[in-house]
């Protein structure tokens, strides 16, 4: 059975488009990421919302829910992610490839590459450590301490996290208000960008056109997933129909090798018959010759 179908007014900042549509403003975006990274992130372009890379037609396209670069030229991009798919280690790690593709063009040298982070903030706890934040850079095995400095970073944010080593208060409840996005958690929060990020999810849950955006983004989610069942039906009922043909013939050649079997014996019916028999006074009975 489908699930019901969450209202705009019901989405909170895990879900994918209100993330999208909250996100897109610079200002917004800023205040999240200093309060992530612990710093001032000042953007130089406009926020773009599921934005896509495609190295060649061939290769698998890359949907970024958020995607924007500051004035230093580091990229970001920031994902929320509902469901623990097993894949997401490698998947954050084909994200950071495909920004890397796309930075450098003909002729530049590889120390132009940009810095870039690659966020996931979700509702579980994908290494199972308690951490609110778990950060990702390449180091060495064989030193410990030595990191790459290739400038590629992974992030991974828990809004269940117990504990609060090495994070800040403004980031916990960040995290709190992503999972119930409500104007009571923002001003529980006692934090003034978290207090402004509520203003800005208000200010979408309250826009017509946004909600007529919702409303079509979700009639052809559910467009595409009714076409790939249609795909499976097809592709399901062509198995079985091979299947079927197989065992026919299988069934078929089983009912040939009978009658040959049959055709063989000396009554046509695939017995011997019965040879008659006499009986002696020193034994058992014996077959005639």
């Amino acid at each position: 059975m489908m699930n019901r179908i969450k209202t705009l007014q019901e989405l909170n900042l895990l879900d994918r488009f209100l993330f999208s549509e909250v996100m897109a403003d610079n200002e917004i975006l800023e205040d999240v990421l200093e309060i992530i990274l612990g710093h001032p992130v000042p953007l130089k372009d406009k926020a773009q919302a599921e934005k896509e890379l495609r190295r060649t037609p061939q290769n698998k396209s890359v949907y970024f829910d958020v995607y924007g670069e500051d004035i230093r030229d580091v990229a970001y991009d920031m994902e929320v992610q509902q469901k623990n798919t097993k894949d997401l280690p490698k998947r954050t790690r084909y994200y950071n490839g495909m920004i890397d593709l796309n930075m450098l063009h003909p002729g530049e040298d590889y120390s132009q590459l940009k810095d870039a982070y690659v966020i996931m903030i979700m509702p579980f706890d994908l290494f199972g450590e308690g951490k609110y934040k778990y950060t990702f850079y390449m180091s060495c095995d064989e030193i410990p301490g030595l990191k790459l400095y290739d400038g590629a970073t992974r992030i991974f944010l828990n809004t269940h996290g117990t504990d609060a080593e090495g994070v800040s208060e403004e980031l916990i409840q960040l995290l709190r208000y992503f999972e119930q996005t409500t104007g009571e958690n923002a001003a529980g929060s006692h934090s003034r960008k978290i207090e402004k990020l509520q203003k800005r999810v208000e200010e979408i849950k309250k826009n017509e056109k946004v909600g007529i955006r919702y409303m079509n983004a979700f009639e052809e989610k559910m467009w595409e997933r009714r076409e790939g069942e249609m795909i499976g039906e097809k592709r399901g009922k062509k198995i079985g129909e091979e299947l079927g043909r197989k065992e026919g013939l299988a069934q078929g050649e089983k009912t040939k090798q009978r009658e040959i079997l049959a055709h063989q014996r000396p009554d046509g019916t695939g017995h011997f018959p019965d040879l008659p028999r006499r009986r002696d006074d020193h034994g058992p009975s014996l077959q005639s010759l």
